[in-house]
């Protein structure tokens, strides 16, 4: 058990270091909070989302957030281990960059197609 307690706590600790010293991972976490409070205020307005709206949203939410981490953590080794400028270095970290790229544009099409129809009905 303390194994798994340590093993959390290093995880919780490159969460919480992820939202202190990046940049993007900061805007990830405004949107997050503008998607829920828009969800809510939706909801309060008889716009209703559904469990499996919902769980949509946190999804690709969510895969927005794994993708960001996972491409600071590239780049972060690749500069470590590469400080100097290298092509294939540069290339690894472009992907990766674009890996977010495309989470981040699907997490966008998902989030239009879900809350989309239901602010129009609004206007």
């Amino acid at each position: 058990m303390l194994r798994f307690y340590k093993s959390f706590r290093f995880a919780l600790n490159g969460v919480i270091l992820l939202a202190k010293t990046e940049h993007n991972f900061k805007i990830i976490i405004w949107v997050m909070f503008a998607v829920l409070g828009l969800g809510w205020y939706l909801d309060s307005q008889g716009q209703h989302l559904n469990r499996l709206e919902w769980a949509i949203l946190w999804a690709t939410m969510g895969l927005v957030f794994v993708s960001e981490s996972l491409n600071t953590a590239i780049e972060k080794t690749l500069d470590t281990l590469h400080p100097d400028r290298h092509e294939g270095v540069g290339r690894a970290k472009d992907m990766a960059a674009g890996a977010t790229l495309i989470a981040s544009t699907v997490a966008l099409i998902v989030g239009g197609y879900i809350l989309l129809p239901r602010i129009l009905a609004l206007l």
